[in-house]
């Protein structure tokens, strides 16, 4: 799969690197391909240029390429970039690097984003993750619709804790994709029994979060979630 990454940072360089390792082509555009940047993504090629302008998609043949990421620090650049490749070169999957949460809202389908990947939001997700029992947290947002996915930690309180999974009627718009159990990941079949401290994964519509939340934990017992965390590190340290 040929793969354009635009940005050669440090996180375009890394996106480059864990590509190669999976014998993706791979190419970068930077306006500064500067040798010692060059020796640091072995594989890869090179095209220096402003991927801002046309002349330089056409010279990196963009419409050949199956996916382009947009990885640069510049929100701007990263926009101009996939309305470019949607529009101009056909490309059928972008994803496009976030730097600053408040511009979030235009990272979508009309600015030719398939995919708009926030370092800030992932990393609150995954504190609120580390943190949470009992509350669903966002994980992912899937910018061409209005699915995400979500966890929960399923706290010893919730009536769901016992029951099989072909039991559960999930509320509309919602799937259970993944159970998380002792740090494994278990694909979810019928007769899976639900545990206390689960990590349910869900790709669930916005609509039917609020719904799912009540439905795996009611509002009475939500309030004593919160304290579970602290009474498990007190446990532990006993």
């Amino acid at each position: 799969m040929k793969i354009v990454i635009v940005g050669a940072g440090s996180v375009g360089r890394s996106i480059a690197r864990e590509l190669l390792q999976k014998s993706h082509r791979v190419l970068l555009i930077d306006r500064n391909a500067t040798p010692e940047r060059l020796a640091r993504v072995e594989g890869a090629q090179w095209l220096e240029g402003d991927a801002c302008e046309l002349s330089v998609l056409h010279s990196a043949e963009l419409e050949s390429a199956e996916v382009v990421v947009a990885a640069t620090g510049d929100d701007k650049v990263n926009l101009v970039v996939s309305l470019l490749a949607k529009t101009e070169f056909g490309v059928p999957r972008t994803v496009a690097r976030v730097s600053h949460p408040r511009n979030e809202w235009m990272f979508d389908s009309q600015w030719g984003v398939d995919v708009a990947v926030s370092t800030p939001r992932i990393m609150t997700a995954l504190v609120e993750e580390a943190v949470s029992v009992g509350r669903l947290v966002k994980i992912f947002e899937f910018s061409s619709s209005n699915t995400q996915m979500v966890e929960l930690t399923l706290p010893e309180t919730s009536p769901m804790v016992g029951r099989t999974i072909g039991s559960m009627r999930w509320p509309r718009g919602v799937v259970l994709t993944a159970i998380l159990r002792d740090g494994k990941p278990l694909p979810p079949t019928p007769q899976d029994a639900l545990e206390a401290r689960d990590e349910l994964l869900f790709l669930a519509e916005q609509e039917a979060q609020e719904a799912l939340q009540r439905h795996l934990v009611p509002r009475e017992i939500e309030a004593t979630t919160a304290a579970l965390p602290v009474v498990r590190m007190r446990e532990e340290e006993e």
